[in-house]
């Protein structure tokens, strides 16, 4: 399996920039990219990542998406005189020439493919590459808002030549609509595009009626366009993890790409005077975290906008840490989206219901004005007016935390020799006069028999070392993983966590205690079962194909997981689990999100096959692609649908899905 992250970044790139005064380019500056490299190896990532180097893309390699006439023109402007470039610029909306910008131009399409060789071939996992000018609004035939050659759409057609590509997912989070690409592939259904923008009811530029969420394709590229509008400025991180739960996250599993390419702006982020957004970086983190699930983790970030030193910078560190396979940080801010970005929400899955499984069974969507009354939504948008540089500065610090020294522990318990790879490491295990004075003293309530008290040391001795951060997840075998589900939850709380989430799958016989609401239980199992003092309880049929997996997972568990925001997650399987091993192992790949990356698995010793592959998660694999997509039953759909009104008051992440 590839390992590795590259990074893709030549200084030559800095040379394009702005000769004369202008309002509308002058924050297209070629500091964007050496600031933002600076702060990568001031994080000490450089030295971390895969050093590709950097090549010209070739003539032949512009022409897979642009015009003969639109390349003669660029090339034309290597010898020009100032008067001459602007002269030249000034036919297009916001572009300006430099007599090296078309070299430049050239090396961002040759890094961007780089990138893509590099992880089709196996020779790395991921990577992102830093490239300048950016791409995502130029077309076929004409430069467009700082953009000469669509990088991102080249990538996108060269991958699709090179290696047969047959389903590509671009996600586009910067904050204008990349127009450029939705006009190169909106008939193409082998290109799904995702793209949230600033529209505010289109009066951002581009100010495009096609940028609305009605735009959702043309002939065979119906349903393989989608616009995500932000109809006001001030979103935040919730707003974008909204998006991803119950928009762009479904429809990237349904559809399975088999590569996914980032068009990575950051002017979506907080500070940004273009944006005037609010996401913080650590959103960024979240969002790649997501993407790597996808594809078997094939990976390509490019980056396009951002125009906030600070705030871009710091973002792409977020995201180059995660794609390294660093623990996420916990997502700050509260975990309630605004109303407009329901509204939006709402009207994109409306407008694609006719062309995905996942919204097949959804019915009619309700007046956005009904929404409003039935759930008492409450407006929170606001711009803030702040010292951003001086406010990132010390919010960095606050989320920022040293990476545990192991990232995936286990005992020596019968099984582990099964799951022992290279980044799982064996920790001493507890000594048995110490583990019955332990359970003697604080859950003897639960322990009636003495052969369970080895596995809870093991336990015992994991969550240790998880709270010390002297490892950053960690699993376990046990005769009786309910039992060792419960004691784990009541030992994390006497240990000081505040907020544990346990997502049990299977027959949980015992449940301990969660009136003082530092737990959260998520059951998934086959039958109902009344438990007046549990939590929550899910529902979910038989699941061997994963056709109720996702409608359940993205629709229900990581919004509440998301609200919640839990500094521990627990995840046990127990007897007669209802999920396969592709499904539980994707859960715990998504959850690792949370609680920054701490997780304690603890699963039936009789399971190898699931151990093996949940360690392999934990210890950072890509998860395998589940395949062909099968839609959720109706019944399921309901199921989902009367928990989400259930619960959609108290956990906010729940308000975007759907029907009411």
């Amino acid at each position: 399996m590839a390992s590795g992250t590259a990074l893709i970044y030549d200084e030559e790139m800095t040379t394009h920039k702005l000769l004369w005064s202008d309002p509308i380019c002058d924050i297209e500056v070629p500091e964007r990219l050496s600031s933002s490299y600076e702060q990568l190896r001031s994080y000490h990532l450089v030295e971390r990542c895969v050093h590709v180097p950097v090549r010209e893309g070739s003539e032949e390699e512009i022409l897979l998406v642009h015009s003969l006439e639109h390349l003669e023109v660029a090339k034309s402007t290597q010898t020009m005189n100032e008067e001459e470039l602007k002269r030249v610029s000034g036919n297009y909306d916001a572009f300006f020439f430099h007599p090296s910008t078309y070299h430049c131009a050239r090396l961002a399409v040759g890094a961007t493919l780089q990138l893509v060789d590099a992880v089709m071939t196996g020779e790395v996992r991921n990577g992102m590459a830093l490239v300048r000018p950016p791409g995502h609004h130029s077309q076929r035939n004409a430069a467009n808002g700082f953009c000469l050659f669509n990088n991102v759409a080249i990538a996108a057609e060269y991958a699709k030549l090179k290696y047969g590509l047959q389903r590509i997912l671009i996600v586009d989070w910067d904050v204008h609509h990349g127009q450029g690409t939705q006009y190169i592939f909106e008939e193409d259904p082998s290109v799904l595009y995702f793209s949230w923008h600033r529209y505010e009811h289109q009066e951002f530029w581009p100010s495009l009626k096609e940028s609305d969420y009605d735009a959702v394709g043309l002939g065979k590229g119906k349903g393989f366009n989608i616009n995500l509008p932000w109809n006001k400025v001030g979103m935040g991180n919730s707003d974008y993890l909204a998006a991803f739960f119950h928009v762009l996250l479904p429809m990237a599993f349904e559809f399975d790409p088999e590569l996914v390419i980032v068009s990575s702006g950051y002017d979506s982020g907080i500070g940004d005077p273009e944006g005037q957004m609010n996401a913080t970086p650590e959103v960024f983190a979240h969002l790649t975290h997501f993407l790597m699930q996808l594809a078997n983790g094939k990976l390509c970030v490019i980056l396009e906008g951002g125009y906030h030193l600070k705030s871009l910078g710091e973002s792409v560190c977020m995201t180059v840490k995660t794609l390294l396979g660093d623990p996420v940080p916990q997502i700050t801010g509260e975990m309630a989206p605004c109303l407009s970005a329901v509204e939006s929400i709402q009207n994109v899955r409306a407008a694609h219901k006719p062309y995905w499984k996942w919204l097949a069974y959804e019915g009619s969507f309700s007046s956005f004005k009904q929404m409003l009354l039935i759930n008492g939504f409450i407006q929170k948008l606001k711009i803030i007016k702040i010292n951003t540089k001086r406010f990132l500065e010390l919010h960095m610090k606050n989320i920022l935390f040293p990476m545990p020294p192991i990232k995936t522990a286990t005992t020596d318990s019968e099984g582990s020799e099964h799951f022992l790879l290279e980044h799982v490491q064996l920790v001493k295990e507890m000594d048995k006069t110490e583990i019955k004075a332990l359970v003697s003293g604080f859950y003897a309530d639960l322990v009636k028999e003495d052969k369970t008290l080895l596995s809870l040391g093991r336990m015992f001795v994991i969550l240790d070392k998880i709270l010390k951060k002297e490892v950053c997840n960690g699993i376990t075998a046990s005769p009786t993983a309910a039992l060792s589900a419960a004691v784990a939850l009541r030992h994390s709380v006497r240990l000081g966590f505040q907020r544990v989430l346990c997502v049990f799958v299977g027959d949980m016989q015992m449940i301990p205690n969660t009136e003082d609401g530092r737990m959260l239980i998520i059951n998934i199992c086959e039958k109902e079962q009344v438990l007046e003092c549990l939590d929550l309880l899910l529902l979910l049929l038989k699941d061997a194909e994963g056709n109720d997996f996702f409608s359940a997972v993205l629709g229900f568990i990581l919004p509440v997981a998301y609200s919640y925001q839990p500094n521990l997650t627990v995840i046990a399987v127990g007897p007669n689990r209802n999920l396969g091993i592709s499904g539980i192992s994707l859960l715990v790949a998504l959850l690792q999100g949370l609680a920054e990356s701490q997780i304690f698995a603890v699963i039936e010793d009789t399971e190898i096959s699931l151990m093996q592959s949940v360690a392999k998660v934990l210890a950072g694999a890509s998860t395998p692609s589940f395949g062909i997509y099968v839609p959720p039953t109706q019944e399921k759909v309901n199921q989902i649908k009367t928990l989400r009104d259930q619960f959609q008051q108290e956990w906010k992440m729940l308000q975007c899905s759907g029907k009411l």
